[in-house]
């Protein structure tokens, strides 16, 4: 099966959504994408941070409702702690205070696994249970399940903060059993046939070095694959997150990882197939004097573009796609252009066939998918179907969280997919993009063209990255390019750069939709200054904040109460059960913590309440 018939197999997923696939319009951006480039490029640092001294001058003097008229500036106070944490009671605030300073001690973040071990032995299962619902999943999980969940949703609702539901319930294997379930899952049955006959490339082939997805990385949970029926499961527990989300709050989101949907194999084959197609454009572009420019600006001018198939020897059925009427009469094609041309002239190939830079001509990636594996991936591909669907009907968005670079090009290619079907009258799908990475511009901009070009509306959730540590020494240790970004500075600043350039689509079409997934506060307060300066108002609810449940409460519910959408990323699931997703908070907030704005903010509101006779507060709503 081609990468390209990803997407009509999608569509037919289902029985009653038989979408025909769109065909690209000759529609362009109303505004000039270089001209943005341009902007961006001209304000640089002063751009991408607000200062402290702007922001209290201009955002953050006073609170306006959430009702003020539309001309009316709305700050947010940050600084205050009585509007911060009213949604917390006393007890919550020491609760807080003595979970953030455990995690500055780096023996017990070492070693937590471990000690939570020891100390479930020792004082026994239910007595284990009641200290961790006192402290570390009092903290950062909501509940055992969807019922115990509800008033944490509830109160939260109340404050102005939303949820985003996550069922964080991971397998608890050692090392050598993730390694033993990643190669399993991640070599073809032709790949176990017929060793280095193939064309793949060391980055997309399973590692066992690297096999446990898990080394490294603290602020992702990792599934690995077991069989069809652990996929259903999983499939059944997005569903009832779903379900929950839709219960619970109002517009809701519920989180899903790709990898748990199906065998991360096909993954890894669709993301080498998409990346090598990418590459053979821009090789062509660089032949044309075009390299370097951002991915939206490289335009193949078709003459030269011919003259160069020719000096490589291309066989006939690749100079034949780029004739016709379908390419309009500019001359040029873009890689958008690419991609749909791709589309269609490789819908006829049971192949999985990519571009060789030496000789221009197509070759197989592998040889053809087993009978069985062909099922498997039709199954993946119904679950997310089914689970787009759920979504829709439950009025709820659906998050497809970001993975590991070998598996992302396929993870965004068919969350664009279910855009592309799902988000035709309001935003359903969500995609996450990671600017630690190199492209993220790229990758943001072409999704953002390509939603223009076609009408539906474009969703994204922008985080920084999750992988850096693993991602960094798997390139390094098998060969090939840190596709990470050299420094924090560096990704600040393209988080700033893809942010900008989403806010500025809403802004002229006000079909895009956005999540700022950060506890950076310099980066909230350059959203709301962006938003202020574009006359973007919260109750377009076109922009989103947010934040993990248990942290940075000092940027959630200021934000809540002055009218942004502001979401609660909300873990739950039961104790024995969370374990894994607790260690990764610990161990997540050793750094965060050591000297932390927000421990003193909480110790300044408990001395506030204590000074005031306040200590006894309980919040009402």
């Amino acid at each position: 099966m081609s990468y390209a018939k990803i997407a009509p197999t999608f569509a037919r997923a289902s029985s009653e959504f038989n979408v025909r696939r769109l065909t690209l319009s000759s529609g362009r951006r109303l505004r000039s994408t270089l001209a943005s480039t341009k902007r961006n490029d001209e304000q640089n640092d002063s751009t991408c941070t607000v200062s402290v001294d702007t922001a209290k001058t201009d955002l953050i003097s006073h609170k306006t409702s959430a009702d003020a008229p539309p001309n009316a500036k709305i700050v947010v106070d940050f600084e205050n702690t009585k509007e911060a944490y009213k949604s917390k009671g006393s007890l919550e605030l020491l609760r807080s205070l003595l979970v953030f300073k455990l995690c500055t001690y780096d023996f017990l973040v070492d070693k937590n696994k471990e000690l939570m071990d020891l100390s479930k032995k020792l004082v026994g299962q239910k007595a284990f249970e009641q200290v961790m619902k006192m402290t570390f999943y009092g903290q950062f999980v909501a509940g055992e399940d969807h019922e115990a969940i509800k008033p944490l949703i509830q109160r939260n609702q109340a404050f102005g903060v939303g949820s985003v539901l996550d069922y964080s319930v991971e397998e608890d294997l050692t090392q050598e059993e993730a390694e033993k379930k990643e190669m399993e899952s991640c070599v073809s049955e032709a790949e176990k046939e017929n060793q280095g006959a193939d064309h793949r490339e060391k980055k997309y082939k399973a590692h066992k070095q690297f096999g446990d997805r898990r080394g490294g990385v603290i602020s992702a949970r990792t599934y690995f694959y077991a069989d069809e029926a652990k996929c259903d499961h999983h499939m059944e527990t997005f569903l009832n997150c779903i379900k929950a989300s839709g219960g619970s709050s109002q517009d809701g989101f519920s989180a899903i990882k790709m990898t748990a949907l199906g065998r991360p194999q096909f993954l890894l084959q669709f993301s080498e197939v998409l990346v090598k197609w990418r590459r053979f454009f821009s090789f062509l572009a660089a032949q044309q004097g075009k390299a370097g420019m951002e991915a939206l600006e490289q335009k193949l001018e078709l003459e030269l573009l011919q003259e160069s198939l020719n000096k490589l020897g291309a066989k006939e059925d690749i100079q034949n796609w780029f004739t016709g009427e379908k390419l309009g009469s500019s001359g040029t094609i873009d890689l958008l252009d690419w991609n749909s041309l791709i589309d269609e002239r490789t819908k006829i190939s049971n192949l999985l066939v990519v571009p060789n830079l030496e000789t221009g001509q197509l070759e197989p990636l592998l040889s053809m998918f087993t009978e069985e594996e062909e099922r498997q991936m039709k199954r993946m591909l119904q679950r997310m179907d089914i689970l787009a669907k759920h979504a829709l009907e439950h009025g709820v968005r659906l998050m497809v969280d970001a993975e590991h670079t070998y598996f992302q090009p396929a993870i965004s290619r068919l969350t664009l997919e279910m855009q592309r079907i799902f988000n035709r009258e309001r935003p359903i799908i969500f995609n996450t993009y990671q600017c630690y990475l190199k492209e993220a511009y790229d990758n943001v901009s072409l999704d953002v063209e390509l939603s223009r070009r076609e009408g539906w509306y474009f969703a994204a959730k922008l985080v920084r990255g999750a992988y850096m540590y693993q991602e960094r020494t798997r390139a390094q240790e098998i060969g090939y390019e840190d596709p990470i970004n050299p420094d924090y500075e560096t990704t600040n600043r393209m988080y700033h750069k893809c942010l900008d350039y989403v806010l500025e689509e809403i802004e002229h079409n006000r079909k895009a939709n956005v999540m700022v997934a950060s506890h950076n506060e310099d980066t909230v307060k350059f959203t709301i200054q962006r938003m202020s300066e574009m006359g973007l108002m919260p109750t377009e609810k076109k922009v989103y904040f947010g934040q993990l449940l248990g942290m940075c409460d000092q940027i959630s519910f200021p934000l809540g109460q002055a009218g942004y959408p502001v979401y609660k990323y909300v873990p739950y699931g039961p104790v024995n059960e969370v374990i894994p997703y607790l260690s990764r908070r610990a161990q997540e907030n050793r750094g965060f913590m050591k000297g932390s704005r927000e421990r003193v903010l909480l110790w300044a509101e408990l001395k506030r309440r204590m000074l005031s006779g306040e200590l006894s507060y309980r919040p009402t709503f």
